[in-house]
């Protein structure tokens, strides 16, 4: 509070200045006016004694502590004391001290005018004051130490009272200004406090706060966040990658405030190229994109949907034929072209090649044509050729106990069959091919033999034969041999049987295919019907 004073209008009084003692010219403190109001006598004062005497501590030019407690009595000393003069304004710590006063005494005739609510040149409203007036009426001579009658006025006297009252007055001012500034520290510093710890947290607030960019599948937005990676960033946003998906920088990375984040979804593709058919992943967005990515060569190529239509994230089935170079061999001259051609038969047509009758490629018309790849056009002229041909006939063979083992006869005959073939003949580029079977047709069909094979054992000897040398007969005609036969081929076995006298003898087949015993057998047969002259020049030998 200042204490500054405002000049008050001609015929008013002070309200700061205590009021003067009629009597004395000293100061009457309000605790000798109260009394006085209420009919009690003051404390004796010796004559001539001031108020401000009594302090016996005087406050001259001293300078109030500020921190002091505004409440606690700002002179302590022992007896008693006059209180000041003129009551501590309403409002702040004073208030309280005039309140422990007593109860307000009424204006008398001498009581000053009230003070006005704003002070002149200060714009501010002054607080109100508690103030009590001197009583009327005549009071104690100067120096009496008599009780003021009831109604005595009390009069503060100009001189060194009213300048001690002002500078009490002063300090008491001064010392409530203090305690209000020690109040106002003590709601300062919490506030204070917490607009530090707010502003830090506002400060730490905004530091975590970045601001990214975010580019899924093309569309980029601008995002506030405060995901510490690019994971984080991700499930914020509800965005869900698998392992075909593309996430630029990595999920883990750190974010960093003006970072930058590429989301691309995988996209199946069914691929067919060349030929070959498999399904792979891209992150492209579009057909072209696509081929980019897979390294695909499609200058010249053929593509089964635009370049600039867009890949569904549900896939696409695209077949990509590349540009190759075939070469061609045909009516011996060579032409390469470069082609996308799905089949040989494409391009051949591309290449201006015309295929006549039976005409061919060395490569299938259907197949996919490879890159670098030489195909050869076969001309091809050809005829037709029947012929016929002999069906051989089979030979059943069946035991017979009546003839001796060994021993053969052919029941049936067998008949060969026929049957007529027809052949292309082709000549490839002026070559002639081999005949190639195009159809066959049986003309008659074979008769198969019968042979009755003899089981009946062979009798160990022939009445009028067994004496004889046999074997010397066999070496002289063959050698020993069961199988021999001569230059000629008519006679043949050991004993060069011809084939008539051998069957007729009761053998089977020719002699040279039977067994050796069977042979002898024959031959002594031979011998009983027709001694030794079957033998010419070896029967002789007999009869050693």
């Amino acid at each position: 509070m200042s204490d500054t004073r405002e000049a008050w209008p001609a015929g008013g009084r002070d309200p700061w200045a205590p009021d003067p003692d009629p009597g004395t010219g000293g100061v009457v403190g309000w605790a000798d006016a109260m009394a006085a109001q209420a009919g009690t006598a003051p404390l004796a004062q010796p004559p001539g004694t001031a108020a401000a005497d009594l302090d016996p501590t005087p406050y001259a030019d001293s300078y109030a502590d500020p921190y002091a407690d505004p409440y606690a009595d700002p002179e302590p000393h022992p007896g008693p004391r006059p209180e000041p003069g003129v009551p501590a304004p309403r409002g702040g710590s004073r208030r309280r001290r005039t309140a422990d006063l007593g109860p307000e005494v009424g204006v008398g005739a001498g009581a000053p005018p009230p003070e006005p609510a704003t002070a002149p040149g200060t714009g501010r409203r002054r607080g109100g004051l508690d103030t009590v007036p001197a009583p009327a009426g005549p009071g104690p001579g100067p120096g009496s130490g008599r009780r003021r009658a009831a109604g005595e006025a009390v009069v503060a006297p100009a001189g060194p009272g009213r300048r001690r009252g002002t500078d009490r007055e002063r300090r008491r001012r001064q010392a409530g200004a203090g305690g209000a500034s020690r109040e106002s520290w003590r709601r300062i510093v919490p506030q204070a406090l917490v607009v530090a710890f707010l502003a830090g947290g506002t400060t730490a607030f905004v530091a975590a706060d970045k601001e990214v960019r975010l580019t899924v599948d093309g569309v980029p937005q601008t995002l506030h966040t405060f995901a510490g990676d690019v994971d984080t960033l991700l499930a914020a946003q509800r965005l869900g990658v698998g392992p075909h998906d593309l996430v630029a920088p990595a999920g883990r990375t750190a974010l960093d405030d003006g970072d930058e984040i590429v989301v691309r979804y995988g996209r199946p593709l069914r691929l067919t190229l060349d030929g070959q058919r498999r399904e792979v992943w891209t992150t492209a967005r579009t057909v072209d994109g696509a081929l980019r990515q897979l390294g695909i060569r499609a200058e010249g190529a053929y593509l089964s949907a635009p370049r600039a239509a867009p890949v569904p994230r549900s896939g696409l089935d695209l077949a990509v034929r590349t540009e190759r170079s075939i070469t061609f061999m045909a009516d011996g001259r060579e032409s390469t072209i470069r082609t996308n051609a799905a089949t040989v038969q494409e391009a051949l047509d591309q290449a201006g090649i015309t295929l006549h009758g039976e005409d061919t490629t060395s490569v299938p018309p259907g197949a996919y044509p490879r890159d670098g790849q030489t195909v050869t056009v076969l001309r091809i002229t050809g005829t037709r050729e029947v012929r016929e041909e002999r069906i051989p006939y089979e030979t059943e063979t069946v035991k017979d106990p009546a003839l001796f083992a060994g021993t053969e006869v052919v029941e049936r005959a067998g008949r060969p069959g026929a049957r007529r073939v027809t052949y292309g003949l082709r000549t490839v580029n002026g070559v002639r091919q081999k005949p190639r079977k195009l159809a066959e047709e049986t003309v008659r069909e074979p008769v198969t033999q019968l042979v009755k094979v003899g089981t009946k054992p062979l009798p160990d000897s022939v009445e009028g034969a067994d004496g004889l040398d046999w074997g010397a007969l066999a070496r002289c005609e063959s050698g020993g041999r069961p199988g021999a036969t001569d230059a000629s081929g008519t006679y043949g076995g050991l004993y060069q049987f011809d084939v008539q006298t051998w069957q007729s003898l009761g053998g089977s087949g020719r002699p040279q295919d039977a067994p050796g015993q069977e042979q002898t057998y024959r031959a002594k047969k031979l011998y009983v019907q027709r001694g030794a002259s079957p033998w010419p020049h070896c029967g002789r030998t007999l009869y050693r």
